[in-house]
C-alpha cells in the first residue's frame, strides 16, 4: 500500500485536515494524525484493515493535558504513522485490544505510568509497579519534576 493509499484510507476516519505528510528521514514517520478519543477504535480497525501493525502506545504529560501517542508501521512498506490524541485530566480512551493484541500490553504500561483509562480493556491492571501504588511516575505531578511543558513547545505550530 503506498503512503496516499493510506492517507486515503485513514482520511475515511478522521477528517483529512488533521492529517498531515511529514518528513520519514527527518521525523521518523510518514503521516502525522491528531484524532479524538471517539476515532480511536475506527482509526486503529482502518489501520489494521489497510495491513498495518501497532508498534506502540505511549503517552506524554503536557500543561493541556495527557496525550496519548499510537505509533503505527506497514508491513508492506515503511510507512509509520503516529496518531496524537489529546486528553484532559481523568479522561477515559477507548481499548483497541479487540483489533491488535499487542495493545492489551501497551495500555496496561500506558494505565501504569500514567493513570491513563482504557474502556473496557479486559485486564486493565498495574504491569510494572506494585497493585497497591498509588502514584503513576510519568505525570509530571509526580514528586519533585513539576517540569511542564506546552505542546507548542515541543511540536511547534
Amino acid at each position: 500500500m503506498s503512503l496516499e493509499d493510506l492517507r486515503e484510507e485513514l482520511s475515511k476516519v478522521v477528517d483529512p485536515v488533521n492529517i498531515w505528510s511529514r518528513d520519514h528521514e527527518k521525523d521518523g514517520f510518514s503521516l502525522e494524525i491528531e484524532a479524538k478519543t471517539g476515532e480511536v477504535v475506527a482509526l486503529a480497525q482502518a489501520a489494521r484493515e489497510a495491513d498495518c501493525f501497532l508498534e506502540s502506545i505511549t503517552a506524554a504529560d503536557f500543561t493541556e493535558g495527557v496525550q496519548i501517542l499510537y505509533q503505527f508501521n506497514s508491513f508492506s512498506s515503511v510507512i509509520r504513522t503516529l496518531v496524537r490524541v489529546q486528553l484532559v485530566r481523568n479522561e477515559s480512551v477507548p481499548t483497541i485490544s479487540s483489533i491488535y493484541d499487542a495493545a492489551l500490553w501497551y495500555e496496561r504500561e500506558v494505565f501504569d505510568l500514567y493513570g491513563i483509562r482504557f474502556d473496557n480493556h479486559p485486564d486493565l491492571r498495574r504491569i510494572l509497579l506494585p497493585e497497591d501504588a498509588d502514584f503513576h511516575p510519568l505525570l509530571k505531578d509526580y514528586g519533585k519534576v513539576h517540569a511542564f511543558r506546552s505542546m507548542e513547545e515541543i511540536y511547534g505550530k
